[in-house]
């Protein structure tokens, strides 16, 4: 799917059925990670610093600072002021001193670009990746992806295979990061698809259809050259898809109001039957 990013609206509204899928660039001139690192934490600023380049040190600073900027407005509170706790394997959440604003978010980033997904209720997954050589691409599979992964992969055309090595990858990953495991659940406990023909679906979780079949996944074309997978359980999510500006702003204040993306992504759902106003599927 090639998604239009849109102007955010001044007000942002997450529902239980919303999905916001935020995009930004993270390269930025430098008044402008001056203002996002005043955002941080000091922990998160000490983090940065920590970082040996440069260009990594903006990055991190931008990427956080964004990501404050955008829960500050949904939460109503300066981005500063916006506190996280983690889990076990480090997935950052809202404190709880925020209450009923039970938003679930999860971020990732490649080279110079960023993807954000926020959720209200439900824990969400996402990956972003550049598509590029990977000299230990065959090993990669052959050692860490499911049996059924490997007979997909091997039988490919070797044209195909560095695209879906990566769509594989994207959509196994928001997987794990969904369920707050990373790379520490084992990559061939649940199968996902990615051959050219198939649709986004998570196949089997444990050798259970049934149980993937709860789970909702969904592959993006964020920009020319990237690619990336949400993952989230339950069905029929209304998708809103925004761009970071690149100007500076404090408050978020756009004219231009929310367009309703729905997806109605029943079990029995054909991929060609989906459509998403205003967006292309491919």
């Amino acid at each position: 799917m090639v998604p239009i990013w849109n102007t955010p609206p001044a007000y942002f509204e997450l529902s239980n059925k919303d999905m916001h899928i935020w995009q930004a660039a993270l390269d930025s001139p430098g008044n402008r990670v001056q203002e996002f690192r005043e955002k941080l934490s000091l922990d998160e600023r000490a983090k940065a610093e920590r970082l040996r380049f440069e260009r990594d040190r903006n990055r991190f600073i931008v990427r956080f600072g964004i990501l404050r900027s955008i829960l500050g407005s949904y939460v109503g509170v300066e981005p500063v002021k916006v506190r996280f706790r983690y889990g076990d394997r480090g997935k950052p959440r809202l404190c709880d001193a925020f209450g009923p604003a039970d938003i679930h978010f999860n971020v990732s980033h490649s080279e110079g670009l960023a993807l954000y997904v926020f959720t209200r209720d439900h824990e969400v997954g996402v990956d972003i990746e550049r598509i590029r050589d990977i000299p230990e691409m065959e090993e990669i599979v052959e050692q860490f992806f499911s049996a059924r992964e490997n007979a997909v992969f091997r039988s490919l055309p070797r044209s195909k295979k560095r695209q879906a090595f990566f769509t594989c990858w994207t959509r196994k990953e928001a997987f794990m990061k969904a369920i707050g495991e990373g790379l520490f659940y084992p990559l061939n406990r649940f199968d996902v698809s990615f051959s050219p023909d198939e649709p986004s679906r998570l196949l089997s979780i444990d050798g259970d259809p049934e149980k993937a079949s709860q789970w909702f996944m969904l592959s993006l074309k964020p920009a020319v050259g990237f690619t990336a997978a949400l993952a989230i359980k339950g069905h029929g999510w209304r998708l809103h898809f925004w761009q970071w500006p690149d100007q500076p702003t404090s408050n978020l204040a756009y004219q231009q109001r929310p367009k309703w993306l729905s997806v109605k992504n029943e079990k029995n759902l054909s991929w060609k039957q989906i459509h998403i106003p205003g967006s292309l599927s491919v």
